[in-house]
């Protein structure tokens, strides 16, 4: 499976990708190598391994390429509340954010079960 572009899941992280990238152009530019930087490697890593994953010949490596994406969803998620806590993004965008997030991990979580690995 490549077609990666038609799956909604990655769709979706993509858009999440570019809302995430235009809320850290406000976050202090003391932050530039810490969070933002963290944040924006997280937030790309979704898609990306997503992507990675749908161009594997076997379910077993999109099923692993999935867990990544996961895995990086719940620590873009872990920086966000820091940045929330911090008042570097507002309580609404953080909440629009999460359940974008919240959403993109339920996706993954039922096409890692539908591939029966």
């Amino acid at each position: 499976m490549n077609r990666f572009k038609e799956l909604l899941v990655w769709q979706k992280a993509i858009d999440l990708a570019v809302e995430v990238y235009h809320i850290t152009e406000n976050l202090p530019k003391e932050e530039r190598y810490g969070l933002i930087s963290q944040i924006n490697r997280s937030v790309i890593s979704i898609p990306s391994n997503i992507a990675e994953g749908a161009g594997r010949n076997t379910n077993k490596d999109f099923n692993n390429f999935l867990g990544i994406a996961q895995g990086s969803s719940f620590e873009l998620e872990t920086q966000l509340i820091i940045s929330n806590r911090l008042n570097y993004i507002s309580k609404d965008d953080f909440q629009k954010i999460e359940t974008q997030l919240e959403h993109i991990q339920n996706m993954i979580a039922k096409l890692k079960k539908s591939l029966n690995v």
